[in-house]
């Protein structure tokens, strides 16, 4: 029996969209502006974490949000009664944004009043995983309803994101939520992700997130908040 000639692939099935998205990073870095990238599952409160966010920052930093979902502009106009620059991305019916949906939206949105951006992605856990949008930073939203399993069912967007925020985490004694567990297997997955614990009903735990957006910022901006 002949033996199988096995070829090894090393090049990113990705790698026009990679090079698109490094390209719109440094792009951003030109402009001073910071674009993080918000990931979640529908209903672990992107939107509301967003307003608590903005409540936070609107007074020292200008900052713009560019929404994005299969159809409707309901976040959008929740997100616009906070007085920040806000735009609607339709995808399509696609499931996720790639490096050159999001730089439409950047050229839309516009850069040169803006210090920070958030993309807030389409609700889902997989394919918004699986696509680099070009952003300076990624985040994940992980709701307590949602369990503490899901670093084992989703492992990819765990190990691609800088940055775990654990939200609702008022209801904590109402739900078998197992803290610990989810930082143990997040850690395993990616030994340099940060973890905060917030309530976006609250307010609890808001003050840390301010102060991790503030520091990137300043230091994609090389500067000092001193």
């Amino acid at each position: 029996m002949e033996k199988i000639k096995i070829i090894e692939v090393k090049e990113s099935i990705f790698e026009d969209n990679d090079k698109e998205a490094n390209r719109l990073r440094e792009r951003l870095r030109g402009k001073k502006t910071f674009l993080l990238n918000l990931m979640s599952s529908p209903g672990a409160g992107k939107t509301t974490t967003l307003m608590r966010t903005i409540e936070r920052l609107k007074d020292e930093m200008r900052i713009g949000i560019m929404e994005a979902d299969i159809d409707s502009a309901v976040d959008a106009e929740t997100i616009a009664t906070t007085g920040v620059k806000c735009i609607q991305l339709h995808t399509g019916g696609m499931c996720h944004l790639d490096a050159g949906m999001t730089e439409q939206g950047i050229d839309e949105l516009g850069t040169e009043d803006l210090d920070f951006v958030v993309l807030e992605n389409v609700g889902n856990l997989v394919c918004p995983a699986e696509f680099d949008t070009g952003a300076s930073k990624n985040a994940m939203i992980l709701s307590v309803p949602e369990g503490d399993d899901k670093p084992l069912k989703y492992p990819l967007i765990f190990q691609v994101v800088d940055v775990l925020i654990i939200n609702k985490i008022d209801v904590l004694p109402y739900f078998n939520f197992n803290r610990e567990a989810v930082y143990q297997r997040a850690k395993k997955l990616n030994p340099t992700i940060e973890i905060f614990e917030v309530s976006a009903i609250t307010g609890e735990g808001f003050d840390a997130w301010a102060d991790w957006i503030r520091r990137n910022v300043a230091e994609w901006n090389n500067e000092s908040l001193e």
